[in-house]
């Protein structure tokens, strides 16, 4: 049987939308939106449809008509922790996500998605997003009872590349111990036990490795005393943390590709900031080993920089002693959630329901 999947997965300045009937592409589209334009709503949720308008137009562009689908899934966005899965949005979801505990594009997934749907006369879902949480209580604890560990990190594209790596080694996703770094503007990795991600690191902004464009973990006493030197606010300083720390910070540079072109002409401290992150992110892959208590079936490395041969060598020479590294380059968040509703579609997966 046939079924036409429409894919809505919303970003900061774009939104990108995708139709597949079952796993086969059928339409891939980035539709760019203007800065000055995303300036005049007060919060993300009134960028709905806006958004929604914009999406509907450029289907009718390419001839395409919402009575032909079977169901819109869009990126999950930051809704109240929950396990992995597939879930239909519902009042609960829809309401969480218009009201949320924090600002992000991603929200918009599950809003476009459910009023798309509800035109085409389908069902709306979202799948593994970013807040999946199926850590156990002693991992959320920290050294302050104030503060508390939060799992959000790049769950749909690492629980998408451990179910295809399971199916390329002939074995379920859930009998296998895995574990998976994403590596792109942020840096999530996830110890994969037995079909669950059991730790991870913040990677929205949190712990854990540099990346090109957030500072990681930080010396605690160092980090207070630069917020109370008086030289920053404390806006500056988020900023410093998340979208113009790391490698932005070091090199004045987000690309990796253009670290590494440094790197050929010689450039040392390039050199040296990349070996850095390369580093740390090992240390990181080296911490979920221990969280897996040293029984890893594969090592996988996804996400944009894992195209960076660059940077998959220099992780291979300090983390292959642990397991087999295997590499799932690019993000296949469109596909995931494709993949992920065709299961539902077809009868393989029971949605979830979200309370």
């Amino acid at each position: 049987m046939e079924f036409r999947i429409l894919t809505v997965n919303p970003g900061s300045t774009s939104t990108k939308v995708a139709l597949f009937c079952n796993e086969r592409p059928l339409l891939d589209i980035v539709l760019r939106h203007d800065y000055d334009t995303l300036r005049r709503y007060e919060h993300i949720a009134d960028q709905m449809q806006w958004r929604r308008d914009i999406v509907l137009r450029a289907l009718s562009e390419q001839g395409f008509s919402l009575s032909e689908l079977s169901a819109v899934v869009g990126r999950g966005g930051l809704t109240k922790p929950i396990a992995g899965g597939v879930y239909e949005v519902n009042d609960a979801m829809l309401h969480d996500l218009c009201h949320p505990w924090m600002e992000h594009a991603c929200n918009l997934g599950g809003l476009i998605s459910h009023d798309i749907a509800c035109m085409a006369g389908v069902k709306a879902y979202i799948a593994d997003p970013g807040v999946v949480d199926e850590m156990d209580e002693m991992t959320h604890l920290t050294g302050l009872p104030q503060i508390r560990r939060i799992s959000i990190f790049h769950a749909l594209n690492q629980r998408a590349v451990a179910r295809r790596h399971a199916a390329a080694c002939g074995c379920r996703y859930e009998d296998m111990n895995l574990i998976v770094a994403h590596m792109g503007g942020g840096i999530s990795v996830g110890a994969h036990y037995r079909g669950r991600v059991v730790d991870n690191n913040n990677a929205l902004n949190g712990d854990g490795s540099f990346t090109p464009e957030r500072a990681g973990t930080l010396p605690a006493i160092s980090l207070v005393e630069m917020c109370y030197s008086g030289r920053y606010t404390c806006d500056e300083v988020k900023k410093m943390l998340a979208g113009k720390g790391g490698i932005t910070a070091h090199l004045g540079t987000n690309s990796v590709v253009e670290v590494v072109e440094r790197i050929e002409r010689g450039d040392e401290q390039a050199r040296l900031v990349l070996d850095a992150m390369c580093y740390n992110i090992s240390k990181q892959i080296g911490s979920m080993a221990a969280v897996l208590g040293g029984v890893v079936d594969g090592i996988l490395l996804t996400g944009g920089i894992a195209y960076c041969d660059y940077v998959v060598e220099r992780i291979g020479k300090r983390c292959s002693f642990i397991a087999p590294i295997s590499v799932y380059a690019g993000e296949n968040e469109m596909s995931a959630l494709a993949e992920s509703v065709l299961g539902v579609l077809r009868g393989e997966i029971e949605p979830k329901t979200y309370l």
